[in-house]
């Protein structure tokens, strides 16, 4: 006597169980949720302008204290509740080698060394002041065509960042969209929020939101609780001064070449903390060197920044390449979560910016 065979659409629905299941409880380790407090509401600013491109005059550092050593997870590998260790303060900025706003500005470029675009009322001003001023870029949106491969199979897309900011507060957002625009069947947003300080950007809250055709959505959040973070999975450690995330450290760097503090010459490198949702690095970025960029502005002379370690754990890894005749914001874009998945974004139009909130918001140049 044959035994009976379950129903066909009985054994597909107990597969597809297990396997809902399974993603589940592997979302859950990872630290995203469904529920918990929901994304913040962006600051409402209004774009009003295209951005100019600049060519930037000689440089002038603005005055800072002294650079204090940090406690950071060590550089060898990214850590959970692992060892730290005091990293000694970065080298004093060099001049950075001849940079133009295209390629055919290069037969008349000038000889001697060019640096960041610097405001008068900053160097004037010798040490930032406490409130934000018009060393941060005004309130930015750029917008980039996507194109890469998730999980092995070609994506394309479009992705928008935006960087707001009203008096100290600032929010920075990254949505990224596969597929038609009005039917996207893949949408992440990444969102940093906090506030602006003498020592560049605090964030406060940093938000991965993530979306798929037919599926619920999900979120991982990362508190910064003074002296502690809270990561996606609940687990709080120890917070290294100036640490930035996924999100911020794009402006933060910005910011670190405009002002001075960090010189672009191929070669160096820039660190900080990194906190990611599921762990922290003693983060690198290594100047590789100077590259021209197809824009819809035109070539645009760039610098290029790579990763100098590796990330686990399907953490994000960006390399990018910024244009000092943009105020050093980004025009490309390569993100790595593995070898099957990278998202190569470019920028298809120029940048929109908003009015700026008072006289002192206003970029002016420096006399040579």
């Amino acid at each position: 006597m044959k035994t009976a065979r379950p129903p066909a659409v009985l054994v597909l629905a107990v597969l597809t169980l297990h396997l809902l299941l399974g993603h589940e409880l592997q979302r859950i380790q990872d630290g995203w949720r469904d529920d918990g407090p929901p994304m913040p509401r962006r600051l409402q600013v209004e774009f009003v302008q295209e951005m100019q491109l600049q060519l930037p005059p000689p440089a002038r550092r603005v005055a800072t204290a002294p650079p204090v050593p940090v406690r950071v997870p060590a550089t060898r590998s990214p850590v959970d509740d692992g060892p730290s260790q005091d990293l000694p303060p970065p080298p004093a900025p060099a001049a950075s080698a001849p940079v133009v706003a295209s390629a055919a500005d290069a037969a008349s470029a000038p000889s001697a060394p060019v640096g960041p675009v610097m405001p008068a009322a900053v160097a004037a001003s010798g040490p930032v002041s406490d409130e934000p001023g018009p060393e941060w870029p005004l309130s930015t949106r750029l917008s980039y065509a996507m194109t890469g491969s998730f999980r092995g199979g070609p994506i394309h897309g479009q992705a928008q960042v935006e960087w707001l900011r009203q008096g100290a507060a600032y929010q920075v957002h990254l949505d990224v969209s596969a597929g038609p625009s009005f039917a996207p069947f893949f949408t992440r947003r990444i969102s940093s929020q906090g506030q602006l300080t003498p020592d560049g950007i605090a964030p406060q809250r940093y938000d991965e939101e993530e979306k798929r055709l037919l599926l619920d959505g999900s979120r991982a959040s990362v508190f910064f609780l003074g002296a502690e973070v809270q990561l996606a999975h609940g687990v709080r450690q120890p917070l290294a001064r100036g640490a930035q995330d996924s999100a911020s450290q794009f402006v933060q760097l910005t910011w670190l070449f405009l002002t001075g503090r960090e010189a672009l010459q191929a070669g160096r490198r820039v660190e900080f903390p990194l906190v990611l949702p599921r762990r922290q690095y003693a983060w690198q970025y290594e100047v590789v060197g100077e590259a021209v960029v197809d824009t819809p502005m035109g070539p645009l002379v760039s610098w290029h920044l790579r990763p100098t370690q590796p990330v686990v754990g399907g953490d994000l890894a960006a390399e990018l390449w910024v244009a000092p005749a943009l105020q050093y914001l980004p025009v490309r874009l390569l993100i790595r979560q593995s070898a099957e998945t990278v998202i190569d974004l470019t920028l298809k139009s120029a940048p929109l910016q908003a009015a700026p909130e008072s006289p002192n918001d206003i970029p002016r140049r420096l006399s040579p």
